[in-house]
């Protein structure tokens, strides 16, 4: 599933070179520019073709992220995405807090896709809201339409699909991605930490990879309240790159022959009898 290769030289074909950010974000917008900028420039020098960042990583409060720290589409964070993306050749999935549409006083957690040109790709809004584990993230963010459109991006040959954090416990959010032709799917989160929750995040990363013969690249913030441990799982469910909750860089090869003899060998999802429907 990850190749063994240097990083400092292009990935041999038919390897995905992807790198991950497991960054430190706070509530300065600038320096949070500069961190991921650091990261993006950092995987241009090693030749990747996909550079991922954790969810909130335009700018976090562990108290609760809303509309305070949201930024449009247009604004300083991903415009800096695009601007490195069309230096570098190298595309970027990275979460971010937009504002709200209409007069909803509230934000939207959202996953921006930007592709090697530094064109925008997609924008992914975060369906399943953390609501859970005494938590209300409703209260400061609006859910995504659950019947949009499933946020893909084709890489160097090989479509990755996007989910964020909580998404993860949510095994149709996967299905969803694959149906729309993902064989790997990208989770940028901000895990939060406590009791079993490093466990289950890791759990569940697995879980997703072997359910749905898929690479899983969970890429997570490190910090205060959050578990960090970004992991790259591979489609029969070994882990083949784990880190711990310090900040990191990793980058790591995706090798798309070895994604093709699990798919070959498990062909669970030409088995499958039910289709995922969304709920009204």
């Amino acid at each position: 599933m990850v190749g063994g290769r240097p990083v400092s030289a292009p990935p041999e074909r038919p390897a995905v070179r992807v790198t991950l950010g497991q960054l430190v974000v706070g509530a300065d917008r600038r320096a949070n520019r500069d961190v991921a900028r650091d990261v993006l420039r950092r995987a241009a020098r090693v030749h990747a073709d996909l550079v991922v960042l954790p969810e909130y990583a335009s700018a976090y409060d562990p108290h609760g992220v809303g509309a305070a720290l949201a930024e449009p589409l247009d604004g300083p964070f991903v415009t800096m995405l695009r601007e490195e993306a069309a230096r570098s050749g190298a595309a970027v999935l990275a979460g971010t807090t937009l504002p709200a549409d209409g007069d909803d006083p509230r934000a939207v957690n959202a996953v921006v896709a930007v592709d090697g040109t530094g064109a925008l790709a997609g924008v992914y809004r975060k369906v399943h809201l953390y609501d859970a584990f005494g938590q209300r993230e409703s209260d400061r963010l609006a859910p995504g339409p659950a019947d949009a459109d499933p946020l893909v991006l084709d890489v160097a040959g090989l479509r990755f699909g996007v989910m964020t954090c909580y998404d993860l416990r949510f095994p149709e959010s996967a299905r969803r991605l694959v149906d729309a032709g993902a064989r790997a799917l990208v989770v940028p989160a901000a895990w939060a930490d406590g009791p079993l929750k490093a466990m289950h995040w890791r759990t569940l990363a697995v879980a997703r990879a072997i359910e749905c013969t898929s690479v899983v690249v969970a890429v997570g913030q490190a910090g205060r309240g959050v578990v960090g441990r970004s992991l790259v799982v591979g489609p029969d469910g070994v882990v083949g790159i784990e880190l711990d909750d310090q900040p990191q860089v990793r980058t790591v090869d995706l090798d798309v022959a070895a994604l093709d003899e699990v798919r070959e060998q498990n062909p669970s999802l030409a088995n499958r009898r039910y289709a995922v429907v969304p709920r009204p």
